[in-house]
């Protein structure tokens, strides 16, 4: 029989948290009730029904059950109108479709947030040889970088008043970036800043990692179009596959245009039995949200207690993700705390995970994945670059108790090393 029992002196740090994180986990309770009343009531003004789980194929045309799960999706986003696909293949390809879709030769893309994560940088061409890149396609492409992890409003300021920006891209996790996420009162003051200068601006925001961790959503303060992976946090662990594209009811049309063909937009693709998942996923979303940020909250305050640096956010910050983010203190130690969480995943724990080349990002990855659905991070996972400073990205769980388990096991291996 496996060993899941921690050893005695984080078993000793477990017992101590429940007590003083007793305030962080009560103010995660009221984010999941506020979203919970949120999902619910999409649901209810949608009239979801059991016939609505029933299987499409082929074109697709007039389906009005996918047409409805779309409709929820946007009510929860608190946007105009979605896209909800499982032909969206992640939240990368998610916001490939929204930019190639929105940008045209001519066109300027303004990243606010700093550098993007690996695989959007391929997209918008500053890394990487492909030659569908937007920059390479006539779309001009800028950066601003934040400031103490906010947003530098004089430079994005003085970047508007200059006139000529199409979009400015706003990334609210962290990628593989020493910072935290952006929380939506932030990125409300950059929308309204950017739209009192210039309202033909679209704002997107890449909203991976972020949906249900706050009372809102980017679409709530104005922000004009939010894209992500089922396979994150709106899936709630349940959907296999699929993302989903949110925002003004004209930008989904061209998006979609450019996710089909034009002229066909919205009206094709067929959901290919997984309306049930879509729908129970976002019904189970709030919870298991809840649940991955209780962990991502516990991980913080372990990794503080044990010592280990650059612990970010810290146990007693408020959350605007699920990600959570430390340092090791060297190579061995990350691989050890990877692979021991694949040591006590429920799929896959009877194999090593180890560094190698991964598509997309330019250094060797490690990570740790058994999950239900290959991917899924919204189950608990880790992974990380394995060059200094040994940053661990962790996220996901489905249930706060299975995180616990995992960061015991997975702590008690480093305090033994």
């Amino acid at each position: 029989m496996a060993n899941l029992q921690p050893n005695e002196r984080v078993a000793a740090l477990l017992q101590k948290a429940e007590s003083a994180l007793a305030g962080q986990f009560a103010r995660v309770e009221e984010v999941c009730l506020v979203n919970s009343q949120k999902v619910l009531a999409a649901f209810l003004d949608e009239r979801v029904a059991y016939s609505d789980f029933a299987e499409t194929n082929g074109y697709g045309f007039f389906d009005e059950a996918r047409d409805k799960i779309e409709r929820v999706f946007a009510r929860v986003l608190g946007a105009e109108d979605a896209l909800v696909r499982p032909q969206i293949l992640s939240g990368t390809n998610a916001i490939y479709l929204s930019l190639s879709g929105l940008l045209h030769p001519g066109d300027t893309l303004v990243a606010i947030s700093g550098t993007p994560y690996d695989p959007l940088q391929e997209i918008v061409g500053i890394r990487g040889e492909s030659q569908l890149a937007l920059n390479r396609n006539g779309v001009s492409y800028e950066e601003i970088d934040l400031v103490d992890s906010d947003f530098d409003y004089s430079a994005i300021e003085a970047r508007i008043k200059r006139g000529g920006v199409k979009m400015v891209e706003i990334q609210r996790s962290c990628g593989y970036s020493p910072r935290r996420g952006l929380s939506i009162a932030q990125i409300e003051k950059a929308t309204k800043l950017v739209k009192s200068i210039d309202p033909s601006v679209i704002v997107f925001c890449d909203n991976c990692y972020g949906e249900l961790v706050e009372e809102k959503e980017p679409c709530d303060v104005g922000v004009d179009l939010v894209a992500g992976s089922l396979m994150h946090n709106l899936g709630g662990g349940v959907a296999s596959s699929g993302g989903y594209i949110a925002g003004r009811e004209d930008l989904i049309a061209e998006v979609a245009d450019r996710m089909t063909s034009p002229g066909m937009g919205k009206y094709l693709g067929a959901n290919y039995n997984q309306n049930l998942k879509f729908l129970k996923g976002i019904f189970l979303a709030p919870r298991t949200v809840a649940n991955a940020v209780k962990t991502a909250i516990l991980a913080s305050y372990l990794a503080e207690q044990l010592g280990y640096t650059d612990v970010c956010p810290a146990s007693c910050d408020r959350r605007s993700d699920i990600v959570q983010t430390f340092n090791l203190k060297d190579a061995d130690e990350l691989i050890l705390f990877c692979q021991t969480l694949q040591s006590v995943s429920p799929i896959d724990s009877q194999y090593a995970s180890v560094p190698c080349e991964m598509p997309g990002y330019p250094h060797e990855e490690i990570m740790s994945a058994g999950t239900f659905s290959q991917g899924s991070t919204i189950e608990l996972t880790a992974d990380a670059p394995v060059v200094a400073p040994y940053k661990v990205f962790l996220q996901g769980s489905l249930t706060y108790e299975y995180g616990k388990l995992a960061l015991g096991a997975a702590f008690s291996k480093l305090t033994e090393k």
